[in-house]
């Protein structure tokens, strides 16, 4: 049996029932995926102050995860928040949802697009994509100006993520779509069959990604940047 943590770094339950779902639809047999967030920190994350402040819950959940034995751990969260930190604290693979979605999408052709939230969040996106070795592969980073929380009562929403969607295909020429939050994770598969093309969710491709890995044996390197620290060690 494999135990995978999938941690929203906010504090919206509802949206960390989402992301527990779409993460489930995906996993093995054999995996037991648990969504969870920190009781305490920002609804959702929009701001470098956000993401600042969503990690000591983030990396509290990891220690809590680490006492109760999982396997592995995604953070559910398209600013990947804390990876480093959470990579140092863990023992099995951490993955976060920008990495796995831009890699993932990177497989499925000449390039790809990023479809996220607001504006404000292009910049940071841009350095992960740079960071992770895909920043040729990444071919436009496009926001539909919808705060985090608003996917879930907007009842235009959708509409405009796919409006925001087209537009990428024709400016970009991109073979596929990743979409940049976890909210969006349960549109990938229509947005897929209307667009014509791949869209990539970030929560699917990460939990499998650390299933993957769990499978090979396979785990953060510790012998150097990333051994654990020991002021942490008991934590």
């Amino acid at each position: 049996m494999m135990r995978i943590k999938v941690v929203n770094p906010n504090s919206t339950a509802s949206m960390t029932a989402l992301i527990g779902d779409c993460a489930r639809a995906v996993a093995g047999p054999g995996v037991t995926v648990d969504a969870v967030n920190p009781p305490h920190g920002p609804a959702s994350i929009e701001s470098h102050a956000d993401d600042a402040y969503a990690v000591p819950g983030l990396l509290q959940e990891i220690v809590d995860g680490e006492a109760a034995g999982y396997d592995g751990y995604v953070i559910a969260c398209f600013g990947d928040p804390g990876l480093k930190a959470a990579r140092e604290l863990a023992r099995g693979p951490v993955v976060g949802i920008a990495e796995a979605g831009m890699r993932t999408a990177a497989y499925l052709g000449r390039g790809f697009s990023v479809v996220t939230t607001l504006a404000r969040t292009v910049g940071h996106a841009h350095d992960l994509a740079e960071e992770y070795g895909v920043a040729r592969q990444c071919l436009g980073i496009h926001a539909c100006e919808i705060p985090v929380l608003a996917l879930e009562t907007d009842p235009q929403a959708r509409a405009k993520i796919l409006r925001a969607c087209e537009e990428a295909l024709a400016l970009d020429g991109s073979d596929a779509i990743v979409l940049g939050c976890a909210g969006m994770a349960d549109l990938c598969h229509d947005l897929s069959a209307e667009l014509g093309v791949s869209v990539i969710d970030g929560v699917a491709a990460a939990t499998t990604t650390v299933e993957m890995l769990v499978r090979l044996r396979l785990r953060t390197g510790k012998l150097g940047e990333f051994a654990p620290h020991t002021r942490y060690q008991d934590a």
